[in-house]
């Protein structure tokens, strides 16, 4: 059976005019993937291509997030212009969800913490140990990387953490990392580090109110699990 293009297609079928009439949200993620690369290829429409490129991902924006440029243009169609533009657009997408609003978040509970950093570590195939600084009222000051290490750990230098919580006149801090391997359980490297943490900032009166264990999905606290 031939296969229509979009420009065959009923006017309010098509990505473009359907957004226009309807709005962003009556869309499909992959039509609004067809918007971005535009066409398709010889006998099939950008729709279908995105579909296909989708269904390869469990129609998962957060699996496709994770692609390489070899993984899109594996399918006839994607070039390394389309694909390109693709990564960029869910890299924006990243960077939106870590920005805070002007006013400074406050943290109230684990769920807080691992919205920020769901965004920054989620796709990373290596450690990375962040620390979260606030305010006496709990508001967010700063988040700064720590360390970045290999697939299953990271080198952390308690006294840089002390260092930057003062430098940042931080009265609370909260400390975290990701766990590529998915497995949100803490090891006893990961309890041994955080109960030295603990009482390093004691010493310089500075309360450690959690430690989160973030993977794709899912995430650990030190402070609800009682460990703190």
């Amino acid at each position: 059976m031939e296969t229509l293009s979009i420009n065959q297609w009923a006017m309010e079928d098509r990505p473009r005019e359907k957004m226009m009439t309807k709005g962003v949200e009556a869309l499909s993620d992959a039509e609004l993937l067809a918007i971005l690369i535009g066409s398709g290829s010889m006998g099939e429409s950008a729709v279908s291509l995105m579909q296909r490129v989708l269904a390869k991902c469990d129609n998962n924006l957060s699996n496709l997030a994770k692609w390489e440029l070899q993984d899109y243009t594996a399918f006839k169609g994607l070039g390394p212009a389309k694909a390109i533009t693709i990564m960029a657009t869910l890299e924006l997408g990243k960077r939106r969800a870590q920005q805070t609003p002007a006013d400074r978040l406050v943290i109230e509970e684990s769920t807080d913490i691992y919205r920020i950093f769901h965004p920054l570590l989620c796709d990373l195939p290596h450690e990375e140990f962040w620390l979260l600084l606030m305010n006496q009222a709990a508001k967010v000051i700063d988040k700064v990387r720590i360390s970045q290490g290999g697939i299953d750990q990271t080198a952390v230098d308690i006294r840089t953490i002390m260092r930057e919580a003062i430098l940042h006149q931080a009265t609370q801090i909260a400390v975290v990392h990701n766990h590529p391997s998915g497995n949100v359980k803490p090891s006893q490297a990961d309890k041994t580090l955080t109960n030295a943490i603990r009482k390093a900032a004691d010493i310089m009166n500075i309360r450690l109110t959690d430690h989160v264990i973030v993977t794709d999905g899912q995430y650990f606290s030190f402070h609800d699990q009682a460990l703190i």
